[in-house]
């Protein structure tokens, strides 16, 4: 029996919602023009539709000669020379993104958005999606922190893993998968139940997701002819972490054993990476970058290991970044340098992608510099960021200022951290 929309409500609004897709292209390059180059990146981030009205207006390229001093009238950039100066304002942006996260200048915003604790959270396109262990996800603005959409439960069973993107959410509810139209019909779409027993995690990447089983089977599901496809064993161990590439490699993890298997799914035969020691962690958490070919693990040990996936017979560097259990990691999408690292301890760590070193470590300052009531109508508390030494003794500081990070998502400029509890911290840097 397919679920009602009845389920479907939007948070009260006092005027007519108004999307991005409603401005025009003139509207919006009269905005896109008083904004620098920086803004400009962080601007064709949000959708596809403003990525390709700053490159048809070639707003960039005017920023940054203007930036350099230069004439961008009498330019005409040929298409490979366009080409080089977009990776070279990429480069710029990441170089932004990564100084920013090694240094101190930042703010921790805390919101009260779960009437009950969440321990998950997902960040894209300048918005952010929380839910698992409430009945809701609440999809938030990372610049208003104001509610933009809520997307209820169709029933009693536990929502277990969600993703999102432009056009809908994708959640893996009790034992059977669920999607949710983000457009004006807000329709939801269900799988049969008992679909997935024991459903661990889930990963997606269109037309496909993958779910994480404890029987240690990853079940490849059909998000629109609503079937599941493949059947994979991957582990003799629950499956406990998913991470899905686009050219269909999926990554699987299991908390026994410290076991990652990589498969591809146009052959459907798992391969386990190796790695040199730490055998009996469990894994926690995956991460994959496909600018750079790296895979990154983390354990119940705090270790974390990066495997080249050019060169798949060992790793590419293990270390312990952490003496405790790491839950969640995350980088920029672009981002080839920095990997943002939390876990039990709450300390944020930002780490060379390249070779494991911890950059920086974060924690909340003990201080409420004030709480402020933005447009959201909602309270938020501002927290000073701290940075700490690398010898800094964390089982000595206050668990207030750190509390467990269950889950985190990496922006320009700033994190988003779930913490199983009722609030949401976004960290923005400077």
């Amino acid at each position: 029996m397919e679920p009602s929309t009845a389920y479907l409500c939007r948070p009260a609004k006092k005027s007519r919602r108004t999307t991005i897709q409603e401005l025009s292209d003139d509207a919006l390059c009269m905005i896109f023009a008083f904004l620098d180059i920086f803004e400009l990146i962080r601007s064709s981030a949000v959708c596809s539709s403003w990525k390709k009205i700053v490159q048809k207006l070639k707003l960039l390229q005017i920023q940054y000669h203007r930036k350099h001093k230069k004439d961008a009238n009498g330019q005409c950039l040929t298409s490979s020379s366009a080409r080089s100066l977009n990776e070279h304002l990429e480069h710029l942006a990441m170089d932004k993104h990564r100084s920013a996260l090694m240094g101190c200048n930042a703010n921790v915003f805390q919101q009260r958005c779960h009437s009950s604790g969440v321990n998950q959270c997902r960040l894209k396109m300048g918005h952010f999606l929380t839910g698992v262990g409430d009945k809701v996800m609440r999809l938030w603005s990372a610049e208003s922190y104001k509610c933009l959409d809520e997307y209820f439960l169709p029933d009693k069973a536990p929502l277990i893993d969600f993703d999102f993107d432009e056009s809908k959410v994708v959640g893996l509810v009790g034992d059977r998968m669920c999607i949710w139209n983000r457009t004006e019909t807000r329709t939801i779409l269900s799988s049969r139940d008992g679909l997935f027993t024991k459903g661990l995690c889930m990963r997606y990447v269109d037309p496909e997701a993958a779910i994480g089983c404890e029987d240690g089977k990853v079940r490849i599901y059909d998000l629109y002819s609503k079937k599941v496809t493949q059947i994979i064993k991957m582990h003799d161990g629950p499956v406990t972490c998913l991470s899905f590439s686009e050219d269909q490699l999926l990554f699987s993890g299991s908390s026994q054993g410290g076991i990652v298997s990589l498969l591809d799914l146009s052959s459907g035969q798992p391969v386990p990476l190796q790695t040199t020691s730490y055998n009996s962690a469990g894994i926690k958490t995956l991460c994959f970058n496909p600018g750079s070919n790296y895979l990154f693990a983390g354990s119940t040990a705090g270790h974390v290991f990066c495997w080249d996936l050019r060169r798949r017979d060992r790793t590419l560097w293990e270390d312990r970044v952490s003496p405790n259990v790491l839950y969640s990691m995350h980088h920029l999408r672009n981002d080839k340098s920095t990997l943002v690292v939390g876990g039990i301890d709450g300390v944020l760590r930002v780490v060379d992608q390249d070779s494991g070193e911890v950059m920086s470590l974060h924690i909340m300052g003990e201080e409420r510099s004030h709480a402020s009531s933005g447009s959201s109508g909602r309270n938020v508390i501002v927290r000073k960021v701290k940075k700490l030494s690398p010898g800094e003794r964390i089982d000595l500081l206050s668990k207030a200022c750190r509390p467990k990070i269950t889950c985190l998502a990496v922006g320009m400029q700033k994190v988003v951290t779930a913490h199983n509890d009722n609030y949401i911290n976004v960290w923005k840097f400077k």
